[in-house]
């Protein structure tokens, strides 16, 4: 769990301190027909920043899984529709939950290919930047990718390690994994460098922050690097990690995090603003940004 030095926030997964759900997988009714034309409009406000933002921005592979889905700008999509769409590419399909849900559901759901998403929609003060995951970005953000077979297999192979990571007590190591991929990654393409993290791809304040921006710093994707490094989800980053190709996953959908857990036992966590001297850097951030903006430093401690 993520706690704050100066008081406690909540982890990536977590719970809300009261339960708004008493089923045993956290799944709700979507209640689409209960949205209202506010919602749909700022749904469309988004859908269509994000649009004109995205192209030379995000990954070739977003952009053909947007075009498969064809999901449309002039309402919230219903996931019953989405998940007929995702069956027939991948085996995916969307549920809705309350929200933050616990680890344990939350990647249960990922092992068996479901996707679990917020269903509220935020309001439309909160358009720039939102500290919790709507159904904006859990669908914007993430059904493109969902799309993809490296994507769609490595997120279930993730669940799946997730679920051993917990009953071993290692989650922390592996959430970081999860944040600097499926979340905030970018990754190195034909065209120059692009986005494929979802925090990214329904921010237009992070798009443009984490490709274009002299502040944070931007390093070669290393596994065992990420795994050391430590993470901030209510504010942009102060580290990108660059993968070379989304083909990548392949590896890691496979990959045996155990030895891994058992090596870096003992390590130091690296800040989320440091580099090291076995970095590859493609740019070193000035750190302007959370300089004037001060966010607060977090220790990774486990539940």
């Amino acid at each position: 769990m993520l706690i704050n030095i100066d008081q406690k926030k909540e982890a990536l997964f977590t719970i809300p301190e009261k339960p708004l759900c008493t089923t045993s997988d956290w799944i709700i009714d979507q209640n689409w027909n209960q949205y209202t034309s506010t919602e749909h409009a700022t749904w469309k406000v988004l859908y269509e920043q994000m649009c004109k933002m995205l192209y030379g921005r995000v990954c070739d592979e977003f952009l053909q899984g947007l075009g498969i889905l064809k999901i449309s700008p002039d309402h919230i999509p219903s996931f019953d529709s989405l998940s007929d769409s995702l069956m027939k590419h991948t085996g995916w399909q969307y549920v809705a939950v309350p929200g933050l849900i616990p680890d344990e559901i939350f990647f249960e759901h990922l092992a068996n290919r479901r996707f679990p998403a917020a269903s509220f929609m935020r309001k439309p003060n909160e358009l720039g930047y939102l500290e919790v995951p709507d159904v904006f970005h859990d669908v914007f953000g993430h059904a493109p990718l969902l799309t993809n077979p490296f994507m769609a297999d490595f997120i279930q192979a993730f669940g799946l390690a997730a679920l051993n990571a917990i009953s071993i007590g290692k989650l922390d190591q592996l959430a970081r994994v999860y944040w600097y991929t499926i979340e905030t990654g970018l990754v190195q393409q034909k065209n120059g460098l692009r986005a494929f993290g979802a925090a990214i791809s329904s921010s237009a304040k992070e798009t443009t922050f984490a490709l274009e921006d002299k502040s944070p710093n931007r390093i070669q994707f290393d596994l065992e690097r990420v795994m050391r490094t430590d993470f901030y989800i209510y504010d942009l980053q102060e580290t990108y990690f660059v993968l070379n190709d989304l083909e990548d996953f392949l590896e890691l959908a496979r990959f045996d995090f155990l030895p891994l857990y058992k090596k870096l036992d003992g390590t130091e966590d690296i800040g989320r603003g440091d580099t090291t001297e076995s970095d590859l850097v493609l740019q070193y951030g000035t750190g302007a940004y959370h300089l004037k903006n001060q966010t607060p430093k977090l220790a990774l401690v486990t539940a």
